[in-house]
């Protein structure tokens, strides 16, 4: 059975450095190119990204659905259950590998980039919070 005031305190911590990033994006691309700037952002998109990586893989295993193979595969098993819409669960595996990127340097991510795709990618984590909230608070 899933610890469900864990997953809520995770979902909070989530919820806050997304509304971090969000109130630090610039609404310039231009001045996005500020390193510090964007060191903020990477750093609160990762904890918010490792927030739902971590309550996708403590659900899996508390449910008895297996151990994912990685972070990806942790929001796929969530869509696989019906936790998640496919859609869904697809956006924030792509996302898990954004979170390797920011987090172990394997490539370079390019600040354009995500700077345009920041507002989806925010989207994406609070659908992934209401779904979670909903499917812990079920009967």
């Amino acid at each position: 059975m899933t610890d469900v005031l864990l997953v809520l305190r995770k979902l909070t911590i989530l919820r806050d450095h997304a509304a971090r990033v969000a109130r630090r994006r610039p609404a310039d691309p231009a001045a996005f190119a500020d390193v510090d700037v964007q060191d903020a952002l990477a750093m609160s998109l990762l904890v918010a990204i490792q927030e739902a990586s971590d309550i996708a893989l403590h659900i899996a295993a508390d449910e008895g659905w297996g151990v994912p193979s990685s972070y990806a595969d942790g929001f796929t098993l969530l869509a696989a259950r019906g936790v998640l819409d496919p859609m869904l669960g697809q956006q924030l595996a792509r996302m898990a590998g954004l979170r390797s990127r920011l987090a172990h340097a394997y490539a370079f991510v390019e600040a354009d980039r995500l700077h345009a795709e920041l507002p989806t990618g925010l989207d994406a984590l609070e659908r992934f919070a209401v779904a979670v909230a909903k499917y812990v608070s079920a009967p």
